[in-house]
């Protein structure tokens, strides 16, 4: 009888131990298969990927043939604009339903292939955006350091044609040409370049609907409300950590208006938020919450806290100035709530040496896919 009950209770062990090993095999072969299908998915988005690519480069290839055929016959025989409008009626009765032979897109293949034309540099950009990507940096941007920046970041960022417009038409450009940091006296020389990439000069909140008259706690609530906007407005690799950061020193407390954090630069980002003119004093209290900031927040794998101070309006020089003992890396910005740039702001941009300087940093930057993660 007692044996019985063994044999019964060592059978319930071995089925239970059974079951638990087929489970366990069952768990095993769903791992190691959603491991193989998430390889296999990531192997069709690269190949997706890279056909489009192509696709693209051969359709900008076409177009700008296209164009630079137009140019020939129009200037070798004397052809006028009437060979546009045939031409665009014949390739559509030749194949019905394909896009891009209207007469609008064939004088748009004319007008690229003659802007791009003895440039290198941007013909080999050209071919790795979209097409109406293109037709808008070309038309909306005459200067040829202008048209680089702009494509060079739609290739590295991906922009939508609605996103490239809001960056031209916001003079993303110019903001950063201009902006104003003591990054080449106090960071590293690998981080330093791509420091200067993350301050503008400017910056537009024209999404706040805030009155001209309104007070630094309106405008930090605003940007908070709108942090999406804010954050699109700051630039690339931003997160947002707080506001009105609570630092502990000594017996006191102090309080940033935002903070932010740096992805790319692995770097906390304190943001100060003045609605009147800068004053050199804002540099000093910049500076202590900086300090406080790596000694009691930094971790020990990231890098050095960044300040950046946004007022209303700023005199260049007493920047200037107010930069040249700062030990803290810091920026110093201006801001505003409509999209209206000041007239005179284009008469800031530095020598055309200078630009193409500025301009080799961004490219090598952007075009360096390991950055600064490495």
């Amino acid at each position: 009888m007692e044996e019985e009950k063994f044999k019964l209770k060592l059978k319930k062990v071995i089925r239970k131990h059974t079951q638990k090993t087929l489970i366990m095999k069952e768990t095993i072969k769903k791992s190691d298969y959603a491991d193989f299908l998430t390889e296999i998915k990531e192997r069709i988005r690269k190949a997706q990927y890279q056909a489009l690519k192509i696709a693209n480069n051969e359709l900008i290839s076409l177009y700008l043939f296209i164009g630079n055929s137009i140019i020939e016959k129009q200037n070798n025989l004397g052809w006028g604009k009437g060979v546009v409008e045939q031409l665009s009626k014949d390739l559509r009765l030749e194949y019905p339903g394909v896009q891009g032979f209207s007469v609008q897109n064939l004088w748009n293949m004319r007008f690229c292939y003659n802007e791009l034309q003895d440039k290198p540099k941007l013909q080999t950009l050209s071919r790795e955006i979209g097409w109406s990507n293109l037709i808008a940096v070309l038309t909306k941007c005459k200067d040829n350091f202008e048209r680089e920046f702009y494509l060079l970041h739609t290739k590295k960022f991906g922009w939508t044609y609605r996103v490239l417009i809001h960056q031209i038409e916001n003079k993303t450009y110019e903001k950063y040409l201009l902006n104003q940091t003591n990054f080449d006296e106090v960071m590293p020389e690998k981080y330093k370049n791509q420091a200067k990439l993350a301050v503008k000069d400017f910056y537009t909140f024209d999404f706040l609907e805030l009155s001209e008259e309104h007070s630094e706690h309106e405008l930090e609530t605003a940007l908070i409300k709108n942090i999406q906007s804010f954050l699109t407005e700051m630039g690339h690799w931003f997160t947002f950590v707080g506001s009105q950061f609570r630092l502990q020193v000594g017996d006191k407390e102090f309080f940033i208006d935002l903070l932010l954090y740096h992805r790319k630069l692995r770097s906390l980002i304190a943001i100060e938020l003045k609605i009147g003119e800068f004053q050199p004093e804002y540099k000093g209290k910049m500076e202590f919450y900086l300090t406080a900031l790596n000694k009691q927040v930094k971790d020990e794998n990231e890098n050095d806290s960044i300040g950046i101070i946004i007022c209303k309006s700023k005199d260049r020089t007493v920047v200037e100035y107010s930069l040249s003992s700062a030990t803290h890396p810091i920026g110093v910005a201006s801001y505003e709530t409509s999209p209206n740039l000041p007239a005179e702001y284009r008469d800031y941009l530095p020598s055309p040496e200078d630009i193409s300087d500025k301009l080799s940093l961004v490219r090598n930057l952007l075009d360096n896919s390991e950055g600064l993660e490495t």
